[in-house]
């Protein structure tokens, strides 16, 4: 089993195999953007279904083993696609019922606790009944091979022993609880160390026992995403075949589940078309044509048309639909990287070579102008305004870098025109974000072309400033569509093979 960094010297755990569970605490790391994402994307539960199959009529028995199946799906699709993903704590809403509820039964356990601590004599059935719950967590943290561990744990937490030296008076409770949290520290990743460490400051007995539960839940969740992290290899060979699977089951009930994916190829293929010269009689503009309308040039012009969907108004396509949050999110970051590429571009261009190369100022003025792009796709924000205030802003530190390195700073007529080049980005028209835009398309489909090669295509001219956060979006972006294709290739190859006429123009 491969190690997790943060779990080095540790210890290794079972992964929690309630599906459910794991469904009910998903969160996915890049809430702030996802939310956004999904404030403006539309329901998958589309009423503008195309009509060309029957509506089919199913049992509700039927009905909820194909949710399960499908929320079972998108569980292993997203521990598969996700790299960051993580299993968290469930976090109920402030003065919710569920919160109030769980909160009095808590407050009514420990209360009780303290109660029976303070008899005379005191009683620890409940003491009891927590170490008892101590250790078998403390042991499910521990593989096969962990035998002096498990010794050590069971002999020290006898509970028949345990309950003996309380009917006897002999029960030595600190004792207890310093053994559980050294233990603790043992088995808990370098990343607890830190509440391990408040927890030998706790003193008193029924504060000590809530914060070791406390702690022992967020061990829980290490051991549950470490195990996670472990599957993830194997879960990728296995998971093609099981969402394929499951899509087919879907299909079956569901005839009409790839119109959308249909039109979407169909669009692709005539966009295509479209850019073809027509065949002339030696034959060389037919090849041509051929092989810019064979199979994999057609996917790759579809993927690429995902990052300038039309989330408010056009269905998606059904086969990416559980990633639509994914590529809708990268659409995002790719506007807002094509303004700061032109930004970028004018500022330089202005400036000539006497700023490009000095280190640390094109990651200055980048930090300047993604703090205030911040919010960029809310409805709220003023582009406007907000390429006003970056204008002046990147003048200043211009001039003053200029200054600062013996060059001339800029006059103020050719200070003005750089503040002019720079507002002018908020025009959808505008000649340079296009150039940019184009760019990083190309960018994008020479990578998609290039299949499983190792190393990246070159950074086309002028991007060469945005090239590690283009890079990042286009390695993360091929990831989801090599892993997309590997599933449904087989229904694309079909819908495909209809709509090229592939027996005319056979794929390279």
């Amino acid at each position: 089993m491969s190690q997790d960094p943060n779990m080095s010297g540790r210890s290794e755990g079972k992964p929690d195999n309630s599906e459910d569970n794991q469904q009910d605490s998903l969160e996915n790391p890049e809430q702030s953007v996802r939310k956004k994402v999904r404030q403006n994307t539309p329901s998958p539960t589309r009423g503008n279904t195309p009509e060309a199959s029957p509506p089919q009529f199913v049992s509700v028995e039927e009905l909820m083993e194909t949710a399960k199946g499908v929320t079972n799906m998108v569980l292993a699709h997203e521990i598969v696609v996700n790299g960051g993903f993580q299993i968290k704590p469930a976090d109920l809403p402030e003065n919710s019922l569920e919160k109030r509820v769980r909160d009095i039964v808590h407050k009514a356990f420990w209360d009780c606790l303290e109660t029976q601590l303070k008899e005379d004599p005191p009683s620890y059935d409940h003491a009891i009944k927590l170490v008892g719950e101590i250790k078998e967590t403390l042991l499910s943290f521990l593989l096969p091979g962990h035998t002096r561990l498990r010794n050590q744990i069971t002999d020290a937490l006898d509970l028949e022993l345990i309950k003996q030296e309380a009917e006897n008076g002999a029960l030595d409770i600190a004792k207890l609880a310093e053994f559980i949290i050294g233990m603790m520290g043992t088995l808990c990743a370098p990343a607890r160390d830190e509440e391990i460490k408040k927890l030998k400051d706790i003193h008193e007995i029924v504060p000590m026992f809530r914060a070791i539960f406390s702690v022992l839940d967020l061990m829980k969740m290490d051991m549950a995403n470490f195990a996670v992290s472990s599957i993830r290899p194997h879960l990728m060979q296995q998971s093609v075949e099981y969402e394929r699977k499951k899509f087919q089951e879907l299909y079956e009930k569901q005839p009409n589940s790839l119109d959308f994916v249909t039109e979407w190829l169909q669009e692709a293929a005539d966009d295509l078309r479209s850019k073809v010269t027509p065949a002339i009689d030696d034959g060389t503009a037919s090849a041509s044509r051929a092989a810019a309308l064979c199979p994999i040039a057609v996917q790759n012009h579809a993927y690429l048309k995902l990052l300038k969907w039309d989330h408010l108004r056009k269905p998606f396509p059904e086969t990416v639909l559980m990633d639509q949050s994914r590529f809708q999110e990268m659409q995002l970051e790719l506007d807002q990287l094509v303004l700061t590429g032109a930004i970028l571009l004018v500022t330089f261009n202005a400036a000539g070579t006497a700023l490009s190369g000095l280190p640390g100022f094109t990651g200055k003025l980048k930090m300047v102008i993604q703090v205030l792009l911040t919010g960029l796709h809310l409805p709220s924000f003023n582009l406007n305004e907000a390429l006003a205030v970056l204008s002046e802003k990147i003048g200043a530190e211009v001039n003053s870098c200029l200054s600062q390195h013996g060059f001339t700073p800029f006059t103020p007529e050719k200070e003005a025109v750089l503040k002019g080049q720079i507002q002018a980005v908020a025009n959808p028209d505008n000649t340079v974000c296009k150039l940019i835009d184009s760019r990083i398309q190309s960018f994008l489909e020479s990578f998609l072309a290039a299949g499983h090669q190792k190393s990246l295509p070159a950074i086309p001219g002028g991007l060469g400033p945005v090239q590690r956060e283009l890079e990042e979006i286009a390695v993360k972006y091929v990831r989801l569509v090599n892993y997309n294709k590997m599933v449904f290739g087989p229904y694309y190859d079909d819908i495909l093979s209809k709509i090229l006429n592939i027996k005319e123009l056979p794929p390279l």
